[in-house]
């Protein structure tokens, strides 16, 4: 039971630093010129890969309108293209254009480049704690994205 209560507390201590980081790194996301919503599905298709605007629209954790609505700002900015399937021409792929490609990855250079310049002022014990815990958090993330896999199959 302790264990328990132990694990609750590093998850509600886990979850509050997660958030209190990306909140941090995102004023860092000001200098891209677009809203943390179409960003946020950007960074999905350019990391991700293309997918159906259903598929993305799960993946942010939106309706398919609200989703339609980003895709099409991030068209009209050349974010973003549309195409159809290989497969099924009735179903359209959304993927990353060239221009939301290098918008992103320097938006994603300009919040590691902070992260960064906050690790070099860490002393060497603390810095070796937070490579491991990474290494950690992404073996966590890893396990956690395949439960989620597992419930939906």
């Amino acid at each position: 039971m302790a264990h328990r209560k132990k694990s609750q507390q590093l998850a509600e201590d886990l979850h509050s630093a997660s958030i209190h980081l990306l909140r941090t790194l995102r004023s860092s996301d000001r200098a891209s010129g677009i809203s943390p919503a179409r960003l946020s599905a950007l960074s999905v298709l350019v990391f991700g890969g293309q997918t159906s605007l259903g598929g993305l629209a799960r993946t942010e954790q939106v309706s398919a309108p609200t989703m339609s609505r980003l895709v099409d700002a991030l068209q009209q900015d050349g974010l973003v293209i549309k195409k159809s399937d290989h497969n099924d021409r009735r179903l359209i792929m959304i993927a990353a254009s060239a221009k939301g490609k290098r918008l992103m990855e320097k938006a994603r250079l300009r919040r590691t480049r902070r992260l960064a310049a906050a690790c070099d002022r860490l002393g060497a014990i603390e810095f070796q704690v937070l490579e491991r815990a990474a290494e950690q958090l992404l073996r966590l993330t890893a396990k956690l994205q395949n439960d989620d896999k597992k419930k939906r199959a």
